[in-house]
């Protein structure tokens, strides 16, 4: 039996098309996120006495970085979709790209970056992790305008209607479902606003925050929402087995969200406990 027709649904992935050229929301909403993005941790850097040419100069190298991590990571995981024709590997406007290989691949760049310019680590990334989250909060609207990424069957009145086309066959006679684009959207400007209040406490002196401590509670609380959210999504990336439920297999994205808030927990362990700075991959100490 069919669930009631959700409140809202997508208009379809293009703004507009003139001729062979076309607009899509997808990369309207990553460049609004890279502008904002680069705002805010210029704001930031400028309070930590980071010059903001150095975040201007590193966030379009990150940002490729982590689209290029990000599309790897998703086909490496979906190869079964490729295999058969490697040109799909290249449409990314499609969709199919996962923010923990972006993670990895915006880290690597910043390492390098970092390396190669002779700038403490810790310290740079502590400004770029809240913009980071707001950035994942907009993007995130990407996959409601793709209509994917959406979670089970739901009649909840915020639910989402899903074209046919983009059902899984398991589900074809259902017609909304749970909105966790709009669930973790919403969880990352959460994210964002901790990370900003922890940030100016840290600034006031009110609480101490040494180098890498608000990249460790980043990690933390981004991947603590993750794992309950990809719990109710039908597109996992599965280990060992497929969507819709990675039967007999494991939920990639789940995995490695606890081992990132096993990650972060373990550095705020180093930083408190310990009372010692994290190594700084840049070879410089904060």
């Amino acid at each position: 039996m069919s669930l009631p027709l959700g409140l809202f649904t997508s208009p379809g992935p293009l703004i507009f098309q003139l001729g062979p050229v076309s607009v899509r929301w997808y990369g309207l909403l990553i460049a609004l996120a890279v502008l904002l993005g680069l705002l805010l941790a210029t704001r930031l850097g400028r309070l930590r006495g980071i010059d903001p040419a150095l975040i201007a100069d590193l966030l379009p190298l990150m940002v490729l970085g982590a689209v290029v991590g990000a599309r790897i990571y998703y086909v490496a995981l979906e190869w079964r979709q490729y295999r058969s024709d490697w040109s799909d590997v290249f449409a990314i406007w499609r969709g199919g790209i996962a923010i923990h290989g972006a993670l990895i691949g915006g880290t690597l760049v910043t390492v390098l970056f970092c390396r190669w310019r002779r700038q403490a680590f810790w310290p740079l990334l502590d400004v770029l992790v809240p913009a980071v989250a707001l950035g994942q909060a907009i993007g995130r609207w990407g996959n409601f305008f793709n209509s994917e990424a959406f979670g089970l069957p739901t009649n909840l009145p915020w639910a989402l209607t899903i074209p046919m086309a983009n059902r899984p066959p398991e589900f074809l006679e259902q017609a909304s479902f749970h909105p966790t684009f709009l669930y973790e959207s919403l969880w990352n400007l959460g994210v964002c606003a901790l990370l900003l209040v922890l940030f100016r406490l840290g600034g006031s002196g009110r609480l101490r925050l040494p180098a890498g401590a608000l990249s460790c509670v980043y990690l933390m609380a981004y991947s603590s929402g993750r794992l309950w959210i990809e719990g109710l999504r039908l597109d996992p990336l599965c280990l060992f087995s497929q969507p819709p439920f990675c039967s007999g297999g494991l939920r990639m994205a789940q995995l490695m969200s606890l081992l990132l808030i096993l990650l972060g927990g373990a550095g705020l362990l180093w930083l408190y406990r310990f009372r010692r700075p994290l190594p700084d991959p840049s070879g410089l100490t904060a």
